[in-house]
């Protein structure tokens, strides 16, 4: 089962929130909020606060043990940008853009191992 988590209107532009996302995609969330703990980036309390709630969730709303879930999908979107200025020197206009993201954060449970699969005999050719 899947779970999720969003986080919106976050003021801080995508890019910067994807290069903390693309470290902790795939782990068990107890062990991305590990990693975001120790990370130097601006993003990784904002990623961490949306991993706790989609643990919370998990646990609350669907009896599900965040223990043995893994990030499965986390994606920062682009959210609305808001025009900023500046007045520069000899009248001059400069215009700042203020970038906001959207976080989502999906935990589903973990893949159980497959059974090996056995090779299938490929039927011999004939040569001539």
């Amino acid at each position: 089962m899947d779970v999720q988590s969003i986080a919106r209107y976050l003021p801080i532009s995508p890019t910067k929130i994807r290069l903390v996302c693309d470290q902790v995609r795939g782990l068990e969330p107890k062990r991305a909020l590990e990693i975001l703990k120790f990370m130097p980036q601006k993003g990784a309390p904002l990623v961490s606060k949306v991993i706790k709630s989609a643990m919370a969730n998990a646990e609350n709303n669907f009896e599900l043990d965040p223990a043995e879930m893994v990030i499965s999908k986390i994606v920062a979107n682009e959210g609305p940008r808001r025009q900023w200025r500046r007045f520069g020197a000899r009248g001059r206009f400069k215009p700042w853009v203020r970038r906001t993201s959207h976080i989502m954060v999906v935990l589903s449970d973990r893949p159980a191992p497959d059974a090996p699969v056995e090779p299938e005999a490929a039927p011999a050719e004939e040569e001539n």
